[in-house]
């Protein structure tokens, strides 16, 4: 038994042997992988953007979209006019902010149709279909709407502008650099909407008026003047179809 024992254990402390080693997926090699990224490369020379990428333009875009609807377009002239309407009717909250804000992103929306249009034809479908790149989308689409610009700018606050940041004259207003044509922009559509305002607001301020001096005639001075105009005023708005004419005149205060 000891003899057995003896002969068994050199067997057991022997090493099983080795497994064979798995072979490792090969790994591309530079050539390989530097064609795998030229087959990617469109005509024109340019690698396609990243997911990452693009939702990073994407959202960078998102947060600038307010100042271009106020600055690049006919919202300002619109919600402004509503205000001042809202305020000569004498009503605080009605119609809401809500709604103010909704008539004018709608009438925006209306007013804008023929700038945007040009837009989708001139910058979206060309890039869509693949025949530009996003460099001669924003080119185009900003083309389009520096000329909708111009068309409302004074030429007297290009001017001012112009001559604040030394540059100028221009030979056509597609010479005006963005840099003044914004700015000229939102001062030509404060100005005007100031304007339409002032002209709403006066048939309000007459009826405040004789209201006021019928209440000081009949010694009714405890009596607050706007709770006796106010009916009047909504009374003459509605014959005259106040909202009407005043959508109207905002949609016809652009040069097509």
């Amino acid at each position: 038994m000891l003899l057995a024992l003896f002969l068994t254990t050199p067997a057991f402390a022997q090493a099983a042997p080795a497994a064979a080693p798995v072979a490792a997926p090969a790994q591309p090699g530079a050539p390989e992988a530097l064609d795998r990224a030229l087959n990617q490369i469109g005509g024109n020379g340019q690698a396609p953007l990243s997911l990452s990428l693009q939702v990073l333009i994407i959202m960078s875009l998102l947060t600038v979209l307010p100042s271009l609807l106020l600055m690049m377009t006919s919202f300002t002239r619109i919600i402004i006019v509503l205000s001042i309407l809202r305020q000569a009717l004498g009503l605080s909250q009605t119609p809401p902010n809500q709604v103010l804000v909704g008539l004018s992103l709608f009438l925006t929306l209306f007013v804008m149709s023929p700038v945007l249009s040009r837009v989708n034809a001139e910058a979206i479908k060309p890039y869509a279909a693949g025949q530009i790149q996003a460099g001669e989308l924003i080119s185009r689409s900003g083309n389009v709407l520096h000329g909708f610009m111009m068309k409302q700018t004074r030429v007297k606050d290009v001017q001012m502008f112009a001559g604040i940041a030394k540059q100028g004259p221009f030979a056509s207003p597609n010479d005006v650099p963005f840099s003044i044509a914004l700015p000229a922009f939102v001062t030509s559509e404060l100005k005007t909407a100031f304007q339409i305002g002032f002209l709403i607001f006066l048939p309000f301020l007459v009826i405040d008026l004789v209201v006021a001096s019928v209440l000081m005639a009949l010694g009714m001075m405890m009596l607050s003047p706007t709770i006796i105009s106010l009916p009047f005023k909504l009374l003459l708005f509605v014959l005259v179809d106040g909202w009407a004419l005043t959508m109207g005149s905002l949609a016809n205060s652009f040069v097509s």
